[in-house]
């Protein structure tokens, strides 16, 4: 069964189709969704680059290894100067990666 019952047809001129199908492109939404969106007040934004994804994962494997770091330091009541330079490191890396997304 469908969620949604009413259905609304709409007529566009070739410049309303043309900045539909862009606005679609840029949110990455279907028609239908993004019309919802905005019938609900939604601000609709663009779909972030794909990079962003792998830039997350990237940037929580960097987080994971400096907390490992951080809870063997605190298990042991201090962090050898290796370790404290292997954190920074990775907050380096991380930075790097940031940046060359932008």
């Amino acid at each position: 069964m469908r969620k949604r019952q009413n259905f609304v047809g709409l007529w566009l001129s070739d410049k309303e189709q043309r900045q539909l199908a862009k606005l679609c492109k840029q949110s990455g939404l279907s028609a239908s969704a993004l019309l919802r969106e905005l019938i609900a007040g939604m601000e609709i934004k663009a779909k972030p680059p794909e990079e962003y994804a792998a830039l997350l994962r990237e940037l929580s494997a960097i987080g994971n290894n400096i907390n490992q770091i951080a809870h063997w330091a605190n298990a042991r009541g201090s962090a050898r100067e290796e370790e404290i330079a292997k954190a920074a490191e990775l907050a380096r890396e991380a930075w790097r990666a940031v940046k060359d997304t932008l």
